[in-house]
């Protein structure tokens, strides 16, 4: 039986040349990775839901599933997904709760997660505690999907997604109650940029309180951190129907 669980290594935010590429990292608990089937690649085989559990790694709780032929699986848990229930991943497979299905298959009005962006990939999309998008029309041999953000979005119809709502919809509510509790997740203390000094941050130095001082605020590494931020040319430009708090895509620097 292959692993469903292995050691997750400590980076703290550490590149392959041990230089600082992602900051407020360090110093989380012993957590092991568990191996999700977002492609879910078993196809017209029936699985039995034999568990959900906590993940670590993720904000959404997790479903261990048993295969008829004895193979165990790891999946995204949705709303209304219980212990003995079996679901099914197939161009065939029933409109309910956990099944797979190509977009092309799914019809209008249902809510889904997990959506491949190329076929085959594995599902990308839409995997967040508590989110789901809906499935929102047809354009020519496009599938339209209003995503969780309102952006409605062109995906091929072979790009398959579960039916249902991510689980742990709660989430969101959780507080923490102490620092603590963020440490032991690996998050570190984030310092304002305007309490530093002016070789650390954009935003630093100045006598006694000072704000931005700058003509828009900066990241630490003066790129531009609010506004418009999305780039004038990107690869998915074409796919977008009608952007996210904003008119069509490509239109705003």
């Amino acid at each position: 039986m292959r692993k469903l669980k292995i050691l997750l290594n400590k980076k703290s935010g550490r590149n392959n040349q041990g230089r600082l590429t992602i900051r407020h990292q360090g110093g989380r608990h012993k957590r092991f990775l568990r191996l999700i089937d977002f492609v879910r690649s078993k196809k017209d085989v029936w699985a039995k839901v034999e568990g959900i559990e906590y993940d670590p790694n993720r904000n959404a709780k997790i479903a261990k599933i048993v295969y008829e032929d004895g193979l165990r699986s790891y999946i995204i848990a949705p709303i209304g997904l219980e212990v003995g229930m079996k679901i099914l991943s197939s161009s065939d497979a029933p409109i309910e709760v956990g099944n797979c299905l190509p977009l092309g298959k799914i019809p209008v009005g249902r809510m889904v997660h997990n959506i491949e962006i190329k076929p085959g990939k594995g599902g990308q999309v839409a995997r967040g505690a508590g989110v789901g998008a809906v499935v929102f029309g047809r354009e020519d041999k496009y599938v339209l999907v209003k995503m969780p953000s309102s952006e409605i979005r062109r995906f091929l119809p072979e790009c398959t997604a579960v039916i249902g709502q991510v689980g742990n919809e709660e989430a969101k509510n959780v507080n923490l109650r102490k620092a603590g509790a963020r440490r032991w997740r690996g998050i570190r203390p984030t310092v304002r940029g305007v309490a530093m000094h002016p070789k650390a941050h954009p935003h630093g130095g100045g006598e006694g309180r000072s704000g931005v001082g700058l003509k828009y605020p900066k990241t630490p590494w003066g790129k531009k951190a609010v506004g418009k931020t999305r780039k004038y040319k990107k690869y998915s430009d074409y796919l977008i129907v009608e952007g996210r708090k904003r008119g069509k895509a490509g239109l705003t620097k």
